[in-house]
């Protein structure tokens, strides 16, 4: 499916981390933290001014990033986890 988040908006899908084990504890699913970086999948043609002009987004579909952990909305797609996001909700581009 072809999908292109409009704006100033990006689609990522979440990295997953690996196993947490604390004092030989598996954690289950429910209790883990979901993780807060991802990977760009798609960006919009960037935010429209009020002038007119359309400023260009810093981030591209592959770039890793940090995002706040309550940030964006999430969206199930195709049975995938997806998070569309505001750029100026990322915090970090890994590089």
């Amino acid at each position: 499916m072809a999908l292109r988040p409009l704006h100033d908006r990006v689609l990522v899908k979440r990295l997953e981390e690996g196993e947490s084990v604390v004092g030989g504890i598996i954690i289950p699913d429910s209790a883990k933290e979901k993780p807060q970086q991802g990977e760009v999948v798609a960006a919009g043609n960037g935010k429209l001014l009020e002038s007119g002009q359309r400023v260009e987004l810093d981030v591209k579909a592959g770039d890793r990033i940090l995002f706040g952990k309550y940030s964006g909305a999430e969206v199930k797609i195709d049975g995938v986890e997806y998070l569309i996001l505001r750029e100026d909700e990322i915090l970090a581009v890994i590089g």
